[in-house]
């Protein structure tokens, strides 16, 4: 069975960084000295701050806050997923064999605590029950390990409550935070100032295509095209090789620019494009508001009898009211990834455009569309197609910065009809 590491694909350095601090994690515990330092290197080298709370020699290679930048696509969580099991690992290796391993890699581990965002954030109370959480004793004896995926939707306040255990953090619990980058907007300064980063890079496209072949069991040529048309993005190369849902999506997505006759026909595909985004989440998260209902009314004593159990239901609603509020903001988020996942290909189709434009030698992302992409660098030449992928990047800048989509995309339809 491959170690921990395999399926971090196109990130030898970051891989070997993380094998060289979890040796030195296993040395610590080895030489007991976890539960009688207050952190184990709370500094980042890189930082030249040396002088933060608990700091000791960054030359150990180990820290109690991680932050892991790049990306999407890039594999942070999968980073910070394969050193949680290499933490845990009774050789301290990541051997991807021990239970240790078997348990983290599979989401079962007691010590290991995964922070998804459902919503649109991460709020200020799930951070206070997850740190007050952490702060236990490991029940296996080696490391409490709390992992935040996308930390850069905490709120102000969630930040600042976990700012404080990162400051003061308990002697054996590592924190490992998923961010876009170290930028203010996405993680707070004093956090990073907490952390050691660890960046990771786009993959390329062959390395992907490895993966899907080696893993997945993908046909070679396929594997290849879904490598490149994700732009290197695993998870994403994985859904189009294997879903003729999502291939027929993005099928539609690239035939926007033909679309684009009028300002009709904009509004037209703003309004299909965001009616596909709406569909596609529905689908996603469908079944699992349904099965979340049906159990917590079966906790609360629905479909029981007698004066109690009526009693209970009609207590329920308070409770069922908080549920509807999170399976709607969990809507949300789908909806809003489902429909960046269209932009990154519509921004793929006019990159295509663009660098056709400038001759450049490059391969094209999108290679079933590259003769309309041509046609389409012949008639608005280089400005005009860089004009059209800014109009995409900009729609992706304003609904992450909360403008309502159909606004968002409406502009953008109109800005690529016009030019």
């Amino acid at each position: 069975m491959p170690d921990v590491f395999a399926d971090l694909v196109g990130q030898d350095e970051a891989v070997v960084e993380l094998r060289r601090a979890a040796a030195a994690a296993a040395a610590v515990l080895r030489a007991g000295v976890a539960d009688r330092a207050p952190a184990l290197v709370a500094a980042d080298p890189a930082s030249g701050d040396e002088s933060a709370p608990g700091a000791v020699d960054p030359s150990t290679g180990m820290t109690h806050a991680w932050i892991f930048t790049g990306p999407p696509g890039s594999g942070r969580s999968v980073a910070a997923r394969a050193f949680a099991a290499a933490l845990q690992c009774r050789h301290g290796t990541g051997c991807g064999q021990c239970p240790g391993c078997h348990t983290t890699m599979g989401g079962t581990h007691a010590d290991v605590r995964m922070v998804v965002p459902e919503g649109l954030s991460i709020g200020v109370g799930e951070m206070r029950a997850l740190v007050l959480r952490a702060a236990s004793t490991p029940s296996g004896g080696r490391w409490q390990v709390v992992i935040i995926e996308d930390a850069d939707r905490l709120t102000e306040a969630a930040g600042n409550a976990l700012l404080k255990a990162i400051e003061e953090p308990p002697p054996r619990t590592v924190f490992l935070l998923c961010a876009p980058s170290t930028h203010p907007d996405d993680i707070s300064v004093t956090i990073r100032s907490r952390c050691r980063v660890v960046p990771l890079r786009q993959p390329p496209a062959a390395a992907v295509a490895e993966v899907l072949v080696r893993r997945d069991g993908i046909a070679p040529d396929v594997a290849q095209w879904a490598a490149a048309a994700a732009q290197g993005h695993v998870g994403r190369a994985r859904r189009l090789a294997r879903d003729p849902e999502a291939r027929k999506r993005r099928e539609a997505v690239l035939a926007v620019p033909r679309r684009l006759t009028g300002v009709g026909a904009a509004f037209d595909a703003a309004s299909a494009l965001i009616e596909a985004a709406e569909a596609e989440a529905a689908a996603s998260v469908t079944e699992a508001d349904t099965a979340e209902r049906a159990a917590l009314e079966t906790a609360l004593g629905a479909g029981g009898t007698g004066r109690g159990a009526a009693g209970a239901m009609r207590g329920a609603a308070g409770q069922l009211k908080e549920l509807e509020k999170r399976q709607k903001s969990r809507a949300t988020r789908a909806q809003r990834d489902a429909l960046d996942r269209a932009l990154v290909d519509l921004a793929g189709f006019y990159r295509d455009a663009l660098t056709m434009a400038l001759r450049a030698p490059v391969a094209p992302v999108h290679t079933d569309t590259a003769a309309l992409a041509g046609a389409g660098a012949q008639k608005w030449d280089a400005e005009g197609a860089l004009r059209r992928l800014e109009a995409v990047l900009a729609c992706r800048a304003a609904i992450e910065a909360n403008v309502k989509p159909r606004i968002a995309v409406e502009a953008m339809m109109l800005a690529l009809w016009k030019g």
